[in-house]
């Protein structure tokens, strides 16, 4: 067999190391010894280079691996990168979950060393005594570094941008590697670490606590040798030295460890054990540097003629693991790559005086791993040995050039068959999705198709996709790094792409869209292919780590880490789907007989099936279980391309007329589906970190996809089975309900449907916002974003749903068990996470995303607070008709009061908004008006004020101040859109005065300012037309510029003429003409007629408005300027004088009475009442302005002197004063 079969218990969710954003990744310059390290974060993120090589360089790790802290917890898991040629050393943290009261640690620490570090001289170490993260490492000039990082720099850049890391960075050149070449670096402590030499040694590093206070050497170095001095000074001699190997560029000798690992067991004294290239392990005792135990890997007696046989390849460094057990006593693991490779387990016990006891837990068994396939060359990468509560378990990773597997061994440490278990496989997850082809009858644009596909999220990392691009337009010849500026990597894509199609013409003259089609799905299918390519040198695993605590499995990938999740009982009848346990046999048949008809199904019968089932999904149907299945059948018309061949498979599978299919069955299918557990709901012991929501994401986005696949083929077999038989006693619905087993396979479908676009939908959120804060209990109060503020990527579940993901509080599961019960209840039809469709629109609105809402649309709910945020999505898509429609119909169910309302919007409304809820159509539509008012929709605006005025219940202080509101928003609405009417009657039913008097200016200047003179005359103004003429009045002394601008004085002459005040009219002629005169507009003579000028005009209307005033009353006062003729001082007395006058007359003659008595009295209170209101209008500071009392005929003589005066100036005549006379004679 080619591969062997193996079965799969255990999934992997595979996740990018990208980092989320430029500011995600600090980076530190390392500096060298003598110097001072300092950090920026100028560098870019992620730098995609123009051709591979640079790409590989930059991107993929040459090693990595993860480091877990023993003392302290957050961060725990450390993953570490060597990256640029060995130049980077890149830290992150990869815990899964953490406390309640710890902090997120999303930063990316990038050292950046002076040379290249040796990847196999690289530890960590966690001190007990304070929190902290040690770093060392020995670069290839033989410098050692120790870094000491705080877990803040994990948490905030401000931690490491201040400089810090120059105290914290200590270099040394030790002297023991001026003779000696190191090979590998372990760590004992965070005071001691050990390194293996090239001649078989250990060179010991002890810390020199005094030596920032003595100036000394940090460390304090011991060698200690395999043979003692004297065998290690023959080796110096010539033709005295052992045998070596050759690696790089030194000459190992076969005692050299090239595998490590160290234990103290919970002793006082730690041990050290390695494995040498002589095939022999070697335990030393690190406090004295002797060697305790001596032996063969696999515990043989070979010939001494075939050590060269048994020599171990120096690269190898992942060959021994040990799983410390109780206090003295510890598990030992060796592998042996001679050969086929062998496992050996060995149990060490250990005291406090440094002795050990070393032996063999199976002297009897021998453990051969077996590969994943039998034809191709394999070879065991990297192992790990996890401690379960049922015994240790051996994890195995194969590598075949960039492919890998996992495998699993548990061991039976107390029968006498310790590998009676088998080895269980792991489903990798490195599918290459189907690529489906694009037809002419595709509902969706092959562009779009690809886009998909390709911008999957988690799929490719933007580095790829821009070196890709960059790759492909170099073979393309048009590659133009300026041709990027601007453009987002999808659209440089479509535009790279779309230049190398052409739409044509065919023979016959038309356009050729099916060779279009072709050439453009070619190419594209080229770049999928190229993006492959690279993505297939991201996915090289390097290491296998087993974290002790929790007991998850890590496979550490040069661009990508994937975590090894525990299968469903569903995922384990899929994947061993032709040899499932008898647990499941029967339900694994109903499932390979659905799988295996749909698939033989043509592109466009899979079309048509889908989208019967979107109806379906979507659309309301008041039909019976029965029509819709016949509806489904007619719509989907896969009966008409299904083969005899494939009818006669279904059969042989589930036995004739279908009698394998039972109610029962179906049950046992459904609960397959369902969660085990309501772990979902329960408090929370720890919650998920970042990197832990991501690992749900991706769980989910593939726990959903085999669902899918699952139930969808289940539909399509059960809808053949109905309408296949053609006896009505055999048919399915005669022997169990049919249409409920239809019915529940829909409503999973659409749940999984939900739930698919949720983890496949990306936005960008801001960084620096928690998702529990948008989704938690102080959900209400919206908060603002700064416009500047960096934003991550984030699916719609992690970012709506992610605080409900971690480990609850009553179960002690481990990881890889509890993520796979998390999943399967998110995706289970009876799930206990509720997918509250409006909720999540809130969610999207509140993060500016109405078009990513809008898709959520088919989702919803029918209740009213639903239709109410459909609304509210249409409202921010600019769509307002149908925003009105859908608020229309939501009035009445959130006008009425209610007792208990829970108010959860993810931040979109605020308590004020609230409150207007469930509080009467009259707050209900004021509501509405004030997410209108913001819009600046102000039709929409004034048809919701008029409905909230309606509904308005006089009688309550609340009530007037909701009128008081609507009136004002009706108003500023209408006035806004010269809707002149409606603002005047929302002014005259305001009942404040003050209010009514600022709107009532503001109207007056509105309508004055947009030309509307003809409508602001027409409109009433009940009992507020002196008012209207008072304001008129204002704004024409605030004249400036009497020729530009609005024309006051002729909208007020207007006034006053239509309501008959002549007089009055006349009066502000008489100002205007003033300040005609004042401008020089009188000597502005015209072209046509000299005679004819804006003051001689002026003059004209002003007698012929003084002239349609009775006689008696035609007169006006003109203001004097005293400055310009000073003889007319005290020139209002004849006003004074007039007035008195007739007074008398009025006494002497009132005894008389008679028509000529009444009309003088009549005038008198005229002339009386208009000195007085210019007096009130011209008067300043309290003194009286002095005033020439105009009558008709006075009018009638300045006019005609004006027309005098044009004329001596067309005849050149001018007068001469003394001043000039004497000018002239001179």
């Amino acid at each position: 067999m080619a591969t062997r079969d193996l079965e799969i218990l255990y999934k992997e969710a595979r996740l990018n190391l990208e980092p989320p954003s430029s500011s995600s990744v600090v980076h530190i310059r390392v500096a060298p010894q003598g110097s001072v390290a300092r950090s920026h974060s100028t560098r870019p993120t992620s730098i995609p280079g123009d051709d591979e090589k640079t790409y590989r360089t930059r991107n993929l790790a040459t090693a990595a691996s993860v480091y877990y802290r023993k003392n302290h917890s957050s961060p725990r898991g450390i993953l570490w990168r060597v990256l640029e040629n060995g130049n980077v050393l890149s830290l992150r943290s990869v815990d899964i979950s953490q406390q309640q009261k710890d902090s997120d640690a999303p930063l990316i620490l990038n050292l950046h060393f002076p040379s290249p570090v040796r990847p196999h001289c690289i530890g960590l170490s966690d001190p007990a005594d304070h929190d902290a993260l040690y770093v060392y490492a020995i670069d290839h000039t033989n410098q050692l570094y120790t870094i000491a990082l705080r877990p803040d720099h994990f948490k905030r850049r401000s931690a490491t941008d201040g400089g810090v890391l120059g105290e914290a960075c200590k270099v040394y050149s030790p002297p023991g590697f001026g003779f000696k070449h190191p090979h590998r670096l372990a760590v004992v402590n965070s005071d001691q670490l050990i390194v293996t030499m090239h001649d078989g040694g250990i060179l010991r590093f002890d810390r020199n606590r005094a030596h920032d206070a003595l100036n000394t050497a940090p460390w304090k170095e011991t060698i200690y040798n395999v043979a003692g001095w004297g065998q290690s000074l023959r080796g110096l001699v010539p033709f005295q030295r052992p045998s070596t190997v050759r690696y790089g560029n030194m000459n190992l000798e076969v005692t050299a460890a090239t595998s490590t690992a160290v234990t103290n067991m919970g002793t006082n004294n730690a041990y050290l054990f390695t494995v040498c290239l002589d095939h022999r392990i070697r335990v030393w005792d690190v406090r004295s540097g002797q060697i305790l135990y001596t032996g063969d890997i696999l515990n043989v007696n070979r010939d001494p003629q075939d050590d060269n046989r048994w020599t171990i390849e120096p690269s190898l460094s992942n060959l021994v693991r040990i799983v410390d057990g109780v206090r003295g006593q510890c598990l030992v693991v060796t592998y042996s790559p001679i050969g086929a490779g062998e496992f050996k387990f060995w149990k060490v016990k250990a005291n406090d005086q440094g002795s050990i006891h070393v032996a063999d837990c199976f002297p009897d068994a021998s453990l051969i791993p077996q590969s994943p396939s039998s034809l191709d060359v394999w070879t065991l990468a990297d192992f790990a040995v996890a401690q379960q509560t049922n015994g240790p378990e051996l994890w195995t990773m194969w590598k075949n050039n960039t492919t890998y597997r996992v495998q699993r061994l548990l061991l039976n440490t107390r029968g006498t068959a310790p590998f009676s278990d088998g080895w269980k496989g792991v489903s990798v997850d490195n599918v290459i999705p189907p690529v489906q082809t694009s037809g002419p009858c595709d509902s969706v644009d092959s562009t779009e198709k690809w886009l998909r596909l390709i911008f999957f999220p988690g799929r490719f990392s933007r580095a790829t996709l821009e070196t890709a691009l960059a790759m492909y337009e170099k073979g393309l010849g048009t590659y133009k790094e300026s041709s990027k500026a601007g453009k987002s990597i999808a659209e440089a894509m479509c535009s790279v792409l779309g230049s190398t199609t052409t739409l044509d013409r065919t023979s016959a003259g038309g356009l050729d869209y099916e060779q279009f089609r072709s050439t453009n799905e070619t190419q594209w299918m080229r770049f999928w292919r190229l993006l492959l390519e690279l993505d297939r040198q991201r996915g090289e695993a390097l290491s296998l780590v087993a974290d002790p605590e929790d007991g998850m499995i890590w496979v550490v990938c040069a661009d990508c880490i994937a975590a090894v999740r525990q299968c469903s009982d569903l995922d384990r009848i899929y994947h061993n789907i032709q040899s499932p346990g008898k647990k499941h046999e029967t339900v694994a048949t109903l499932i390979s007989a659905g799988l295996n008809f749909v698939e033989s199904f043509s592109d466009s019968i899979l079309q048509l099936s889908k989208a019967a089932l979107r109806a379906e999904l979507y659309e309301d149907s008041a039909l019976p279980d029965e029509a819709r299945m016949q509806q489904f059948y007619d719509r989907a018309s896969f009966w008409r391309q299904i083969t005899e061949e494939d009818c006669v498979q279904v059969v042989e599978a589930l036995g004739q007329n279908f009698r394998m299919v039972t109610p029962r069955l179906y049950e046992d299918l459904f609960d397959l589906i369902t969660a085990g557990s309501d772990a979902n709901s329960q408090e929370l012991r720890e919650q998920f970190t970042g990197l832990g929501r991501k690992v749900v994401v991706r769980a989910v986005q593939e726990t959903v996809n085999l669902h899918w696949q699952i139930l969808f083929s289940q539909l399509v077999l059960l809808i053949h089975m109905e309408y296949e038989v053609d006896n009505d006693d055999e048919v399915l619905h005669a022997r169990f309900d049919v249409g409920s087993v239809y019915r529940r396979l829909v409503d999973a479908l659409r749940r999984l449907d939900h739930l698919r676009w949720m983890a496949t939908t990306e936005l960008s959120v801001s960084q620096s916002r928690s998702l529990r804060s948008s989704f938690g209990p102080g959900s209400a109060s919206p908060t603002r974003q700064r416009g500047n503020e960096e934003t991550v990527p984030v699916t719609v579940l992690e970012g709506s749903t992610g605080h409900l993901f971690g480990l609850p509080e009553t179960t002690n599961m481990p990881l890889l068990s509890s993520i796979t019960d998390m999943v399967l209840d998110l995706c289970a039809p009876s799930s206990s996470t509720v997918l509250q469709t409006w909720l999540l629109q809130c969610w999207l609105l509140k993060q500016d995303r109405p078009d990513l809402a809008m898709e959520l649309n088919p989702y919803a709910d029918q209740d009213p607070f639903s239709t109410y945020i459909q609304g509210r999505v249409f409202l921010a898509l600019k769509d307002y008709d149908t925003a009105a429609l859908y608020f229309r119909k939501s009035a009445i169910g959130l006008s009425m009061s209610m007792k208990h309302v829970e108010r959860h919007s993810a931040g979109l409304l605020d308590d004020t908004e609230w409150n207007l809820l469930n509080s009467g159509l009259a707050n209900y539509y004021a509501h509405i008006v004030n997410i209108y008012d913001r819009q600046k929709a102000y039709s929409y605006v004034m048809d919701f004020a008029r409905l909230s005025l309606q509904f308005i219940h006089a009688g309550s202080a609340e009530a007037v101040v909701t009128k008081t509101e609507m009136l004002s928003r009706l108003f500023t609405a209408a006035t806004a859109i010269s809707h002149f009417d409606t603002a005047h009657t929302a002014l005259l039913a305001m009942e404040d005065e003050a209010l009514q008097k600022a709107y009532l200016r503001k109207l007056v200047e509105k309508m004055c300012e947009s030309g509307q003179n003809s409508e602001l005359i027409s409109l009433p103004f009940s009992g507020l037309q002196t008012k209207v003429d008072d304001i008129l009045v204002e704004k024409c002394k605030a004249v400036k510029d009497i020729i530009n601008g609005v024309p006051y004085h002729q909208i007020l002459y207007s006034w006053r003429i239509s309501h008959n005040d002549y007089r009055g009219g006349a009066a502000i002629l008489l100002d205007r003409l003033q300040k005609l005169r004042r401008a020089g507009e009188g000597d502005k003579i015209g072209a046509d007629d000299a005679l004819d000028t804006q003051v001689t005009r002026q003059y004209l209307l002003l007698i012929n408005a003084l002239s349609c005033v009775p006689a008696k009353e035609a007169y006006i006062l003109e203001d004097v300027d005293l400055s310009e003729d000073p003889d007319l001082e005290g020139g209002d007395d004849d006003l004074e004088e007039y007035l008195d006058d007739l007074l008398k007359r009025l006494d002497v003659d009132s005894k008389a009475g008679g028509r000529q008595a009444e009309d003088e009295r009549a005038l008198l209170n005229k002339m009386t009442h208009f000195a007085a209101r210019f007096q009130s209008q011209d008067g300043s500071n309290g003194e009286t302005a002095k005033r020439k009392f105009l009558t008709l005929a006075d009018l009638r003589k300045q006019y005609q002197l004006e027309l005098d005066r044009i004329v001596a100036i067309q005849n050149n005549q001018f007068g001469f004063t003394d001043e000039d006379a004497m000018d002239v004679v001179g």
